[in-house]
């Protein structure tokens, strides 16, 4: 490739994730292994594990991969590093948050913009030719995702468990969602499409990963249940060739109730979590962001996995334009009710919701949507709203400083701090806790806080 000749073939592609929820990046991997199967020279660079070594960067095309907002923030410097480092690179983004925050890419000196479907596109890109555009879906042959390149999975997030650390591992066995939550950022890419991924692909990955020290599998897929039937089969095939290998998986709330003849057979094939996006136990907010459950719905599911062992994890946005003080002293005294407080991450009681560029919340209306927006921030990649009420976004700020200086205080410690936190900002005596704390590891986790 020549100097400044942007439109040729390259030879060398460098691969950059910045953050991928401590996980080892499946989303260098694949495609990874899609440009060496075509001759490629592919170099692999995990900012959020490894060093930025400019020589990584000597490449003719260099791709960063934006699965989530976060991941996006981060790269936006490293994109303006490597844009003054090697001008002559092509420079492309992909993933869930590059087609939203496209014409910010661009102004950034990005030439190519891929949603969610990446492989192909991005192969199209190597090869110098036009790229499908990013609203395509196309169904995709999969590969195996080449994963040689990466730092070995010890360095990244492991489970803890009462009997000790497991080395985790990472694969997908599925893309996109059949649902329409309105502040989803799957939404906007896949609109209600979804893709599965053959279940030969997903084990051979798991098999290497096994085969690299991997003791526990994380499915990241956005709801592991979309695929009901591929699900099921594939955990139960995990549980036939690599047995004492233990996984987590994210599923709806709404599809861990309608599926609950299979909420068994998880717990059975080693399921020793289950992430649900609970997101409120407010009814009115769970109708505005489309979850598709109720407050009633979710204590069924936790008394459900309960009833069997099977631990739930939920996820919370608890701040929203509708949420007031004595709405959030109630989503805390619902977890104490439910004997979640050892399930919740003291960072979920914390989130503040995001509407980002794309977003279904763009289409309310401002008395639906309780705000006014500003102006998109381009540093911070959202819309800022201010609550109509001042003191809760006080007790937002407050709660995030608790948590933040609490790193080496217990689940059940923090909460207690919350509650009355809360408690004095409503108005009222701190409530007595119903539900005692159990040691850290009862519930197994990953030991990397979770941002989105």
């Amino acid at each position: 490739m020549i100097a400044g000749d942007r439109s040729g073939p390259a030879t060398r592609v460098t691969l950059v994730s910045t953050y991928e929820l401590g996980r080892q990046p499946f989303g260098l991997a694949s495609p990874a292994a899609w440009l060496q199967a075509a001759g490629f020279e592919v170099t692999t660079v995990d900012l959020s594990r490894e060093v930025f070594v400019p020589e990584a960067f000597q490449a003719d095309l260099v791709a960063f991969h934006l699965p989530m907002h976060t991941a996006t923030r981060l790269a936006v410097p490293v994109i303006r590093r490597v844009r003054a480092l090697v001008p002559a690179a092509r420079l492309c983004c992909y993933g869930l948050y590059g087609p939203p925050n496209e014409g910010m890419l661009h102004g950034l000196g990005v030439e190519h913009v891929l949603g969610g479907e990446f492989e192909q596109a991005l192969l199209d890109v190597a090869r110098g030719r036009p790229p499908a555009a990013a609203s395509a879906l196309p169904r995709l042959n999969f590969l195996a995702p080449a994963r040689g390149g990466l730092p070995p999975l010890e360095r990244y997030a492991s489970l803890q468990t009462q009997t000790g650390r497991r080395v985790v591992g990472y694969t997908e066995a599925s893309r996109g969602c059949k649902h329409l939550c309105r502040h989803c950022p799957v939404v906007p890419v896949y609109g209600g499409r979804f893709r599965a991924i053959p279940q030969e692909v997903v084990l051979a990955d798991i098999r290497s990963q096994v085969e690299a020290g991997a003791r526990h599998i994380s499915f990241g897929d956005p709801d592991f249940f979309n695929g009901v039937g591929h699900a099921v089969s594939i955990v139960q095939r995990l549980a036939e060739q690599f047995p004492g290998v233990t996984y987590d998986v994210t599923i709806k709330v709404e599809h861990l109730r309608r599926y609950r003849d299979h909420l068994a057979l998880l717990r059975d094939t080693g399921c020793q979590f289950v992430v649900t996006a609970a997101e409120s136990v407010d009814d009115a907010v769970l109708e505005k962001l489309v979850k598709g459950h109720t407050q009633a719905d979710f204590e069924w599911v936790v008394e459900a996995c309960r009833a069997i062992g099977l631990a739930l994890t939920p996820t919370f946005i608890p701040f929203t334009p509708w949420v007031t003080p004595s709405g959030y002293l109630h989503l805390l005294r619902t977890i104490d009710a439910l004997q979640l407080v050892d399930h919740v991450a003291p960072i979920q009681l914390t989130l503040r919701l995001l509407i980002q560029e794309g977003s279904g919340l763009l289409r309310l209306d401002p008395q639906s949507l309780g705000t006014t927006l500003g102006p998109f921030d381009e540093r911070r990649l959202v819309y800022p709203w201010v609550h109509g009420d001042p003191q809760v976004d006080r007790l937002q700020a407050a709660a995030s400083a608790l948590v933040g200086r609490g790193l080496a205080v217990s689940r059940s410690d923090l909460f207690d701090d919350l509650l009355g936190l809360t408690a004095d900002c409503v108005g009222v005596a701190t409530p007595t806790r119903v539900s005692h704390a159990r040691p850290r590891a009862a519930v197994p986790y990953l030991n990397e806080p979770w941002y989105c």
